[in-house]
Formats: C-alpha cells, sequence, structure tokens
C-alpha cells in the first residue's frame, strides 16, 4: 500500500514538473506592432500670444497726439499683477514714452486667465517728437526668461 501511495504522489509531481514546463515552454502571443505609415505627423507650432492681442485704439499708421490712451484686449497672461510694459519708439528705435498697460473691468482684478482681458494704457510723448513711431505692447516678463517674451508693434503717427 506505501508503494501505491509512493508511486501516486511520484506521478502527481512528475506532472505537474512537466505542466510547468510545458507553461514556460508556449510562445506568448506576440504584441502586435503598429506599420509604419508614409503619412508624417507633426506637431503644430505654438501660436504666440502676440496673435491673439486685439487694439481698438490707435489702429495702424493712425494719427495720435501727444497724449493718448491705448485701448484693447489681450490674453490675460500678458499681464503680471494686472499690468504690462507699453512703450513708444521713434523712427530710429529710440525710446520717447513709457509707461504701463493697465487690466480695466469687466476683468479688473481677474487677469489670472489665458482668456482675453480689457486693458488700457494712458500714454505721453513729453518729447517735442511727430512723425513715425512704432507703439510697443510687452508681455511682462518677469522671470527674464526669453521664451516667456512676447510684442506686439503697432506703427502709429505722432502729432
Amino acid at each position: 500500500m506505501i508503494k501505491n501511495l509512493i508511486i501516486a504522489l511520484l506521478v502527481i509531481v512528475i506532472g505537474v514538473f512537466v505542466f510547468m514546463l510545458m507553461q514556460k515552454s508556449v510562445p506568448a502571443e506576440p504584441i502586435p506592432v503598429p506599420l509604419a505609415t508614409s503619412t508624417a505627423t507633426t506637431t503644430p507650432a505654438p501660436v504666440p500670444l502676440s496673435v491673439k492681442v486685439s487694439v481698438t485704439f490707435p489702429k495702424k499708421d493712425q494719427l495720435v497726439q501727444k497724449k493718448f490712451t491705448v485701448i484693447g484686449k489681450a490674453p490675460g497672461n500678458w499681464f503680471f499683477e494686472a499690468s504690462a510694459p507699453v512703450m513708444v519708439k521713434d523712427k530710429d528705435g529710440s525710446k520717447i514714452a513709457q509707461t504701463t498697460a493697465q487690466v480695466s473691468p469687466p476683468a479688473g482684478g481677474d487677469w489670472m486667465t489665458t482668456d482675453l482681458v480689457d486693458f488700457t494704457a494712458a500714454v505721453n510723448i513729453s518729447s517735442g517728437y511727430s512723425g513715425p513711431a512704432t507703439l510697443v505692447l510687452l508681455k511682462d516678463n518677469p522671470s527674464g526668461l526669453p521664451e516667456n517674451d512676447d510684442s506686439v508693434e503697432i506703427p502709429i503717427i505722432v502729432q
């Protein structure tokens, strides 16, 4: 009887061993590899935020007084603490005025958004300059990192 029990246990152990060996030798189903296609996919280049800036006054090549107010809309992340730098350069590129654009109602204090917010900037050209100039709206960049810079330039004529 013990002999039969030993044979039965031996058959079971050999059976389990063979079963485990067979499981390891069965090749796993291959993972399908997508075929390369001739259509190349490209990631679109990021659109600079300056494309979204809209200035309602002054318009391109508009005649302005030495004191005028810039009115427009820009992405909220152009502003830091609800303000952004603005300057006017003469035809030679020299700065003839500098001021700050402020987010205006209805956005008011809600400038921390990527949505467009209204802004105004009071410009006062104190020099005696008159003629072609460039209004420059700058994205406020407290980090100083060049990749965060952006600007919009609008040609104007100072009277």
